[in-house]
């Protein structure tokens, strides 16, 4: 049986936005989802970095994920919008706050570090507006050997006309270069209404240029290998004889 998860899901400061979320992604079959904290540091004066919110302060009950016999998992996910280098901090303690590290590069030369060099789990593609660079198959199959991956979002589409030709343009680009290999698909939802179910954004995922093969692993086993990239700590820290699969 697929474990589906969605690792971006917008934190809100809407306990009840946020709980709808939590609930309807479960209801719709999700295993596990990463609660996102964007962070979009500025030249002009000092930001700190968000600190996560416990789960259990969220929400009081986890809801049971439909056809399952346990609650969904809750991550806490941080992603960095970069336009310039100095934006991300590779020994920034505050980044060991979160369960998965992700950057959104804005210029082809953060794109290539980001592939090349940095120490994230994901690298996310703009879907709201037309890309100022192309992707190159050589930092693509640098990102890939490293075992970074590259997340498509697909809320925008939903929300706009206009960013949905963006969403699919900038996707089949990406699936273009990289052959499918190493793609996520998650929502990126602000609300509960945003949210489609995990074979919905398998047909989604053929519109971009995925394979069937590709689409349906880019909701379950490639998102898995993004935990075990990041040493996830709900089984990396358990100890040896009780240690859980990520799919588990």
């Amino acid at each position: 049986m697929s474990v589906f998860m969605d690792l971006n899901v917008l934190f809100s400061p809407d306990r009840n936005r946020l709980r709808g979320v939590i609930e309807t992604a479960a209801h719709l079959g999700f295993s596990t989802i990463a609660i996102n904290y964007v962070f979009e540091p500025s030249s002009k004066k000092k930001q700190e970095v968000p600190v996560p919110c416990p789960i259990s302060e969220l929400i009081d009950q986890l809801p049971v994920v439909q056809g399952r016999s346990r609650p969904i998992r809750v991550l806490n996910r941080l992603t960095v919008l970069m336009s310039d280098s100095s934006h991300f901090r590779p020994s920034a303690p505050e980044y060991r706050r979160f369960d998965l590290l992700a950057v959104q590069p804005t210029t082809e030369k953060l794109f290539h570090a980001a592939c090349m060099l940095y120490d994230v789990d994901i690298i996310c593609i703009s879907v709201t507006e037309k890309l100022p660079f192309i992707f190159k198959r050589a930092p693509i199959n640098g990102a890939v050997e490293r075992g970074v991956v590259f997340e498509v979002s697909y809320s925008a589409a939903i929300r706009d006309a206009t960013m949905r030709r963006y969403t699919i343009a900038n996707a089949v680009c990406l699936m273009d270069s990289c052959k499918g290999k190493n793609v996520i698909l998650s929502s990126a939802a602000e609300k509960a209404l945003e949210l489609r179910g995990p074979y919905d954004i398998t047909n989604l995922g053929l519109l971009f240029g995925l394979s069937d093969g590709d689409a349906k692993e880019a909701v379950s086993s490639t998102c898995r290998a993004v935990l075990l990239h990041a040493g996830n700590k709900y089984y990396s820290e358990a100890p040896a004889a009780k240690k859980t699969r990520p799919d588990d």
